[in-house]
C-alpha cells in the first residue's frame, strides 16, 4: 500500500457558474490565464492578491449557453465568491454557486469531459455525470510535480515557483490581470532562487516539516507518497542530502 501524507487530491471542490454577457471579460481582467483558450476546453488558472501572491487556484470551464464554471477546492470557494463578488463592481455578471459535481478518471477523456491542462497524467475531469474512477491521485500529482490547494499552495505562494508555467497555469501575453506586475517581474527580471520540487523520500514526515541541509534551514516537505515527495526548497541548499524530521530527502533532477 503507498503511504500517503497531505491533503487527500479528491478533496470536496466547489463549482460557481458565473455568467452575464461582461462573464468573459470580467474574469479575463482577473486572473493569471488567458480565457480565449477555453474554445479547446479546460483553462487552469488563479487569482492573485495585488502583491502577487496565490489567492485561489481553480479550472474554468465553457458551457454551451456562454457561462463559465469555476471549479475550486471546497475551501476556498468562500474567499473567491467574496473576492469576485467585490471586483465585479457594475459589471453585467452574475455569480452563482451550483451543485454540480466533479468526476475525474485516468486516460482517454469520455465524451463531454475535458483534459487537465496541468499534465497528461492527471487524466481527465467531468461536470455533466460522467462516472469517475479511482486513482492514486496523491502519486500521480508528486510524480508530476504539481501542487494542491491548501497544500503547497499557500497564501504565501507566488506562483512561478510552484511551477505555474510548466503547468499551463498562467499566459504572458494576455495583458493585465491582479498581480500581473509582480508574476511578470519574476518572470523576466529575476532568476527564481525558490521553488517546489520532487525529491526521494526515505521515512516520512508530516506534511508541513521544515526542511534542513547542512543544518541550515532549506525549505518545506509537503505530500509525499511512494518514496517520492514534493518540497519547497532554496536551490542553493538543495543540494546532497537533506532532513526534514525523520525522514532524510535528496533532490531529483
Amino acid at each position: 500500500m503507498t503511504a500517503t501524507t497531505g491533503i487527500p487530491t479528491d478533496a470536496p471542490r466547489s463549482i460557481l457558474r458565473v455568467s452575464g454577457p461582461e462573464a468573459n471579460d470580467f474574469l479575463q481582467n482577473l486572473v493569471t490565464n488567458d480565457l480565449g483558450k477555453l474554445k479547446h476546453g479546460l483553462v487552469y488558472a488563479a487569482l492573485l492578491t495585488p502583491q502577487g501572491k496565490y489567492r485561489a487556484d481553480f479550472f474554468l470551464v465553457p458551457r454551451p449557453d456562454g457561462a463559465i464554471l469555476i471549479d475550486v477546492a471546497e475551501p476556498l470557494a468562500a474567499d473567491l465568491t467574496r473576492a469576485l463578488t467585490l471586483y465585479k463592481l457594475r459589471a453585467k455578471v452574475e455569480l452563482e454557486q451550483t451543485d454540480i459535481a466533479v468526476s475525474r478518471g485516468t486516460g482517454p477523456a469520455p465524451e463531454g469531459a475535458y483534459a487537465d491542462p496541468r499534465d497528461p497524467s492527471l487524466g481527465w475531469r467531468g461536470y455533466d455525470g460522467q462516472p469517475g474512477q479511482d486513482a492514486d491521485w496523491s502519486a500521480l500529482r508528486v510524480t508530476a510535480c504539481v501542487p494542491e490547494s491548501g497544500v503547497e499552495l499557500t497564501p504565501d505562494s507566488f506562483i512561478l515557483e510552484t511551477g505555474f508555467e510548466r503547468l499551463n497555469g498562467v499566459d504572458f501575453k494576455k495583458g493585465c490581470y491582479v498581480g500581473q506586475e509582480v508574476t511578470a517581474r519574476m518572470k523576466h527580471k529575476t532568476e527564481l532562487r525558490k521553488g517546489l520540487v520532487p525529491v526521494e523520500v526515505t521515512g516520512a514526515a508530516p506534511v508541513g516539516t521544515p526542511v534542513e541541509s547542512g543544518g541550515k534551514p532549506a525549505g518545506t516537505l509537503y505530500t509525499q507518497s511512494g518514496g517520492r515527495g514534493l518540497a519547497y526548497l532554496r536551490f542553493d541548499r538543495a543540494e546532497g542530502e537533506m532532513r526534514a524530521g525523520e525522514a532524510t530527502l535528496r533532490r531529483i533532477s
